[in-house]
């Protein structure tokens, strides 16, 4: 019903690829917490970072399944920092330089972003503001032809290492939300600096606190217009929320065949564990929340691809599919009794990767109340104009 032919060939040389190129060196990028950039190259070569970017910036232009499969086997390498890396840079940054840049910025930034030459990051999220974008407090006051730039950021995956960086700041503080901007700035301008962050998990990922300290922007780094940020910003956290409830969905699935093939294997009292009812009745549970959860965003997916604003759907989806992988993951855990607590066993990093899933991209609490606004009040989300 979803996918083609010519998309599951895709999926099949994208899982050979992941195996022999990334898989060997996951747990050395999860103890360093640094992602080499030699594999950034070889997922642009390949045209990873492009699936649906114009062609004109050297893109494939591939429709929103390819970008599902691309999700769905980065979750098999199990490492949710290195996941996190590729598509916060192709889905985050790339998806504002595509979609506000202009011709020139997608030449400096785009088609190297695409393939592989430089990593992006994008800045929204602030020390004080959590999932309060609104509440910013990050400026860009205009002088002649540059724009200073002030503020924090935190929680930025690709934050230390990247090449560029897309970030919100208020060019008009008096006006809210109505005075925000998005600019592409050089990560080598004078006035910015990072510090890496001590995660739970995504340890594979360098995720940043940074500072702007009187940062120069000149003023064609500006992307759309000025004071639309904000819409942007909200126009694109669909596809954000889609991407992290299809991480779900992928990872809990990837955790349920590794169980049950463990399950398969394992014998307790003269018989493999997988003979038990109590352990039966569980995966058969767990899985059918799992498929339900890929089901409604596969269906989402679709309705993207044919234009619909699926804020509300895509809202839902990450809320839902991100608190069903963490039972996926606990469930998993347990059915492993004394492995799943190992770390030489994938569940184990799998667990606390998954955990970051309810909070990232907005947590579940305000996705709880940005839906209830849209079933309850009748409030419309509408795209940027």
């Amino acid at each position: 019903m979803y996918f083609t032919e010519e998309h599951e060939m895709f999926r099949k040389s994208l899982r050979d690829f992941l195996q022999k190129e990334v898989v060997p060196y996951i747990d050395k990028w999860e103890e360093t917490g640094t992602i080499e950039r030699f594999i950034w190259k070889k997922f642009g070569d390949m045209g990873y970072f492009g699936l649906n970017s114009p062609e004109e910036y050297g893109g494939l232009n591939l429709d929103l399944f390819y970008t599902v499969i691309f999700l769905e086997e980065l979750q098999r390498v199990n490492s949710g920092g290195f996941a996190a890396a590729m598509w916060a840079h192709a889905y985050l940054a790339m998806t504002h330089l595509n979609k506000e840049g202009n011709h020139e910025i997608k030449e400096k930034y785009l088609a190297p972003s695409i393939s592989g030459d430089m990593i992006g990051c994008l800045c929204i999220t602030e020390p004080f503001g959590g999932s309060d974008v609104a509440g910013m407090k990050t400026t860009a006051v205009k002088e002649g032809g540059h724009y200073i730039l002030n503020g924090s950021k935190t929680f930025i995956t690709n934050g230390v290492y990247s090449d560029y960086l897309v970030v919100a700041a208020k060019t008009s503080p008096e006006l809210g939300n109505k005075g925000m901007s998005i600019f592409v700035v050089d990560r080598e301008t004078p006035g910015i600096s990072s510090t890496k962050l001590n995660k739970l998990g995504w340890r594979a990922s360098d995720t940043a606190e940074i500072a702007f300290d009187n940062v120069k922007i000149p003023v064609e780094n500006l992307m759309g217009e000025e004071g639309k940020g904000f819409p942007y910003i909200m126009q694109h956290f669909a596809l954000e929320r889609l991407v992290m409830g299809v991480n779900a969905h992928a990872r809990a699935q990837y955790a349920l065949e590794y169980t049950i093939q463990y399950m398969s294997e394992r014998t307790a009292f003269g018989r493999s564990i997988d003979k038990f009812q109590a352990l039966r009745h569980k995966v058969a549970e767990l899985a059918s929340q799992a498929e339900m959860c890929k089901e409604f965003n596969y269906s989402i997916t679709k309705r993207m691809l044919d234009g619909e604003y699926v804020v509300k759907e895509a809202s839902m989806s990450k809320m839902l599919s991100t608190k069903m992988a963490d039972e996926v993951m606990y469930g998993c855990l347990q059915l492993l009794g004394g492995y799943g607590y190992m770390e030489d066993y994938p569940l184990a990093r799998m667990f606390r990767d998954s955990r970051l899933g309810p909070i990232g991209g907005g947590t579940s609490e305000i996705l709880k109340e940005i839906i209830a606004k849209m079933v309850i009040d009748g409030k419309e989300y509408k795209p940027a104009t």
